[in-house]
Order: C-alpha cells, then structure tokens, then sequence
C-alpha cells in the first residue's frame, strides 16, 4: 500500500534552535570533500533565521568561483563521492518578476541541485556561482530576515496559511510563495543599500 503523501502543512515546524547545528554537521564532510572549490558553504533558507517556522529541511548553499566544464566536472565528482545526487532537470531559479522571464537561460540564475544521501536528514543542496543575482539573493533575504523580525514574523504567517490552503500541492505554495520573497528582497535592497550590507564569513 502506498503511504499517503504528506501535506505541506504537516511538513511545517515551530523553529527548532537545533537547526543550525545540524546545518553544521551536514557541512564539515562537505567542506572537507570540496575544499577551496567551496569559496562559501552557507546555511540559508527559512531553517537559518531564528525563530522562523519552516519545514524541516536543511537549505545549503554551496559557492563557486564559476560553472567553467572543469569546475562542474570537479564538484560533481566531490559530491558523488560523498553521496549526494545530482538532479539534472533543476538548473536555474525563480527569476524575480521585473526580469522578463522567456524560455531563453539567464546566467544569473544558474545553479546546480544535488539530493542528499538516502540515509541523511532532509537537506536541499544549491550550488551557485559567485557574485551572480541568485547567489546574492540566497544570503541578503536571510540576512535581512536575521535583523528584521517583524519581518521574519509577517513571513512566517504567509507560510504558514499558504501551506493550509495548498494542501499537497507543492507547485502552487512555490509559485505563490515566490513573489513574496521578491516583496521582502525589494525591502532587502533598500537597507542594504542603506546599511552597506555584505555577505559576513562563510558559515562552513
């Protein structure tokens, strides 16, 4: 008998102070596989804003100085080697609205996707490239989180209703939840600019 998918409501957790160092433990074999190839190893994502409800899912984001042939073939060999999964289909992301979307690629939203090992917690690996929009985007809407807490709260909130009316429907809470990043990234701008925000020491 096949189990019943969970919904995303079910999926969804109180934030758990543990989060961050099992980030840490996921981190140290990455590190060590992938060495100078990793210019960052970044907790990010809803699990690395304190106090924030999230599913329980470990988001990492891995930076590289480019995605050159000989750099891809190295990283992919690292991570293999570790057991990660390389998903071929994911290769870019959401493009925030005021970019004109088409079918055409974009290399500032590149990226690379691994699935962790079968045996590890539920983690999300991206790899990204240095200094392109989705790379920046990944660390700024965290940090903006991170000293924002009315913020975080709002969007917490809109996690959480949004994870009740899509059910199990995860297309539809991405598509929708998408746009609002773009909301709170806008607002991010705006203080960086003011605060002369940069991306602190990597977290790994």
């Amino acid at each position: 008998m096949s189990q019943e998918r969970l919904t995303i409501a079910q999926e969804m957790s109180e934030y758990r102070p543990g989060w961050p160092a099992e980030f840490a433990r996921i981190a140290a074999p990455m590190r060590a596989a992938l060495g100078p190839l990793a210019l960052r190893i970044d907790h990010i994502g809803s699990t690395s804003v304190p106090g924030l409800n999230a599913k329980d899912r470990i988001d990492i984001q891995v930076t590289v100085a480019d995605f050159a042939p000989e750099t891809v073939e190295t990283l992919l060999t690292a991570l293999e080697g570790i057991g990660y999964a390389w998903r071929a289909g994911v290769a870019s992301d959401h493009r925030p609205p005021h970019l004109t979307p088409d079918d055409s690629p974009d290399p500032e939203w590149e990226k690379r996707y691994f699935r962790a090992p079968p045996a590890q917690r539920p983690t999300n690996l991206h790899v990204r490239a240095a200094g392109r929009a989705n790379q920046r985007y990944a660390l700024l809407f965290r940090d903006y989180l991170r000293t924002h807490p009315a913020a975080a709260a709002g969007y917490g909130e809109l996690k959480r209703r949004l994870a009740l009316v899509a059910g199990a429907d995860r297309d539809a809470y991405v598509d929708t939840k998408d746009p609002v990043c773009d909301i709170i990234l806008a607002a991010a701008e705006e203080w960086a600019s003011r605060a002369g925000w940069a991306p602190g020491p990597s977290d790994a």
